[in-house]
């Protein structure tokens, strides 16, 4: 099955791959050279940080490479599923409890980032909106113990 991925988070994504291919490589390059430079490898800390994020940097652009290269794009603009909530859906909930109202939008697992409201599809609270309507209930077992969230509005917004 392919990864499902927002047109946005692609192009986020595809935003991030080209920073590192064009700013952060030629950067890491220049600083092994450096270190290099100064002599002795065995002892030296620099060359072996510099080599160290060299392989973090590369393994970073294998993933997005891989990621963008498989994913199922899908646009959140031309989606119609009116007031049920589907992958890339905005949804806004009211606590039960508290009545504090929360955001989040419901993406694709590597795009997912918890504080800009945007929710991993396979995190417990969007698989528990998946396929609800505006207007219903929804229980989520948080460590903190089980929360009520009422769904207060679902939108398709890019």
């Amino acid at each position: 099955m392919r990864p499902p991925l927002t047109v946005q988070g692609a192009q986020r994504l595809r935003q991030e791959l080209e920073h590192l291919k064009s700013v952060k490589r030629p950067e890491v390059i220049a600083a092994i050279a450096e270190a290099r430079s100064h002599g002795d490898l065995k002892e030296n800390a620099e060359y072996h940080a510099a080599r160290e994020q060299q392989g973090f940097i590369e393994g970073r652009i294998q993933e997005l490479e891989s990621v963008l290269s498989n994913a199922q794009l899908i646009d959140v603009a031309t989606l119609n599923a009116g007031d049920r909530v589907v992958f890339g859906a905005t949804v806004d909930l009211a606590d039960e409890d508290t009545d504090e109202e929360v955001t989040y939008q419901i993406v694709g697992e590597l795009e997912a980032d918890i504080k800009q409201g945007r929710i991993s599809v396979s995190a417990p609270i969007a698989r528990a909106l998946i396929g609800r309507h505006e207007g219903d209930s929804i229980q989520i077992d948080a460590p903190s113990g089980t929360r009520s969230y009422e769904i207060v509005a679902v939108r398709y917004v890019v």
